[in-house]
């Protein structure tokens, strides 16, 4: 179907590319406070009923106002009295208790959804009032609606309806346009409701990113501007490889993305095939590829690519968004065996609570100086022994029903690898009294993500069954990198040569002791850096389930022999433009 372009100036973002691909679709700029509420798309046949929910809740509040009016003592200011007035009639304006029913009937909306979108667009045109006094009212217009919304989320429905069930009539094409996005908010967007996203912060592995990539939606992040600039409903397209962002694009720009989309597609398509190939190099080497996830959901999708188990189950995700009402054990199982199940004998490899820094369970929690430095992970967990021993349980009882393995984050002293045994076998004991099964022959892992623990490898391969090295902290620790500052991202170089040596250090000792050693950060999807780590001594790749096919092609094409003599002449090197033209060459081979 033609779009109907508008024939406004466009204009050209350049950011930072984050997830692969093209998306074409109309901009929706999202505030803070759209991203407070969930956000979901409502079917055809149930758009009367959320119109309807919606009119009661105004109806509610406006209940709510009378009675506050009527228990007013005698001897109260009359301001009080004209404030409820007021909120009364901003309540009765067709702007409030009208808009957001039509948003409901023509955007699909959910309730919460359209009334806030409605208030952002009414708050805008309020900041462009010049009176001062007219100005301010924009308040009693977002008081009003944050009665409204307390009365919907108390309606909420615990379960929304899913994307798949629209009608293609129905399928909208909307792109995200957010100053930043959390790991948390951009979960609301997992059903297929948004095709893409355009942040004006971040950088190439802030969580953002990485969440933006296990979605495999085209996004940019670090666009500075583009949530001022780009306006509701502009036409967008967003090229995920190039970190570009065009807004209002002609016809002929247009045509020809839509072809560059089309041919992505069709290579996505061909890559499908490998699906059940075994990942074998050209020389007969068996490698392993398993998944990162997020939630037990995502485990279809790494079945579907072909995954031989979940390499990382980043279980945080179970946390955030929550406040402090963290997950009982009871859940927390629930969720672990499900993913479990759903991979059907294959390993899952859950990751112990990993917080701070730019995942804090809730967005007023970054009060220390520095998170990246400070109680996260698990520091956190050994300062929260009763969090962490309800963890430990909750994934020891999963064990009972699938391989299960336990990996530590952020550890760098010996202590904290003999305390976290220690409380896992407090864990254990705990089960054993309460009559619980588990597996008591669990293994635990450690992330190698800060350079001291690369450094004192014999601490670590002595005390633990496996290792992971977490790329993406490893990298930021060892150039002193904040990941998630956009003015810094240039300078995140995964090829830098201390980066290169302490990976090829780690996985050298991993050999030595006959323990296994996986790479779970971004550098394992990144197709183009597959035979370096190949070269290196490499065979367990864990990553996003849409990079899976891509490392596989690359590992099906490359001779183990010839990769490792070219590896070790980059390893010698320490000038980063000859590595970065080496690391290229290799693919050639």
């Amino acid at each position: 179907m033609p779009l109907d372009v508008a024939p406004m100036a466009s204009f050209t973002l350049h950011g930072i590319p984050v997830s692969r691909g093209i998306a074409i679709g109309r901009a929706h700029l999202l505030t803070p406070a759209v991203l407070d509420v969930r956000h979901y798309l409502v079917p055809e046949e149930r758009i009367e009923a959320e119109v309807k929910r919606l009119q009661d809740a105004l109806a509610e509040v406006h209940r709510e106002l009378q009675h506050l009016w009527t228990e007013l003592p005698k001897d109260a200011p009359t301001e009080l009295g004209a404030f409820i007035d007021v909120h009364a009639l901003i309540l009765s304006d067709p702007m409030i208790s009208e808009a957001p029913l039509e948003i409901i009937r023509t955007r699909h909306y959910n309730a919460e959804w359209a009334l806030v979108t409605q208030i952002d667009e009414l708050s805008a045109q309020f900041d462009e009032i010049e009176d001062s006094y007219l100005r301010e009212r924009k308040a009693d217009i977002q008081q009003v609606a944050e009665r409204v919304l307390k009365v919907l989320m108390g309606t909420a429905q615990l379960k929304h309806p899913v994307q798949a069930s629209l009608s293609d009539e129905f399928q909208p094409q909307m792109i995200v346009v957010a100053h930043d996005i959390s790991p948390a908010d951009m979960l609301q967007f997992r059903d297929g409701s948004f095709i893409g996203f355009v942040t004006d912060v971040g950088g190439q592995n802030s969580h953002t990113a990485i969440v933006a990539r296990s979605l495999d939606i085209p996004a940019a992040v670090g666009m500075s501007q583009a949530s001022r600039l780009i306006e509701q409903d502009d036409w967008v397209i967003v090229d995920g490889d190039a970190g570009v962002v065009i807004a209002n694009p002609s016809q002929i720009v247009l045509e020809q993305y839509r072809e560059r989309q089309a041919a992505q597609l069709k290579a996505r398509k061909k890559l499908l095939k490998l699906k059940k190939t075994p990942a074998i190099t050209r020389d007969g080497t068996p490698v392993t590829l398993l998944a990162n996830i997020e939630l037990p959901d995502d485990c279809h999708g790494a079945l579907e690519q072909g995954a031989q188990g979940v390499g990382l189950f980043r279980s945080e995700f179970l946390f955030m968004g929550r406040g402090h009402h963290m997950p009982s054990e009871d859940e927390q199982f629930e969720q672990y065996r499900k993913a479990v199940a759903a991979m059907k004998g294959r390993p899952v490899t859950i990751r112990t609570l990993d917080i701070g820094a730019d995942k804090p369970l809730d967005q007023t929690e970054h009060t220390a100086l520095n998170p990246a430095l400070g109680l996260r992970a698990i520091r956190y967990c050994l300062a929260e022994p009763q969090l962490f021993l309800t963890q430990l349980r909750a994934i020891l009882r999963a064990s009972a029903f699938g391989k299960v393995r336990i990996l530590l984050p952020m550890i760098a002293h010996a202590f904290e690898i003999d305390q976290s045994l220690a409380m896992i076998e407090q864990a254990k004991a705990e089960l054993r009294e309460a009559g619980k099964k588990y597996d008591p022959g669990v293994e635990v892992g450690a992330m190698i993500e800060i350079p001291a623990a690369a450094l004192c490898l014999p601490l670590f391969v002595k005390r633990l069954n496996f290792l992971s090295i977490g790329t993406n902290d490893l990298i930021q620790y060892t150039l002193a990198i904040d990941r998630v500052d956009y003015e810094v991202a240039h300078l995140y170089n995964p090829l830098h040569p201390a980066v290169l040596q302490l990976i090829a250090m780690t996985i050298s000792a991993g050999a030595k002791a006959g323990i296994d050693v996986a790479v779970c950060g971004e550098m394992a999807g990144d197709a183009k850096l597959t035979r370096l780590l190949l070269g290196m001594g490499l065979r367990e790749f864990s990553m996003h389930p849409a990079q899976l096919l891509m490392v596989k092609q690359e590992i099906l094409n490359s001779d183990i022999e010839a990769v490792s003599a070219k590896t070790r002449k980059i390893m010698r090197s320490m000038e980063p433009g000859a590595i970065a033209e080496a690391v290229e060459a290799l693919r050639t081979m």
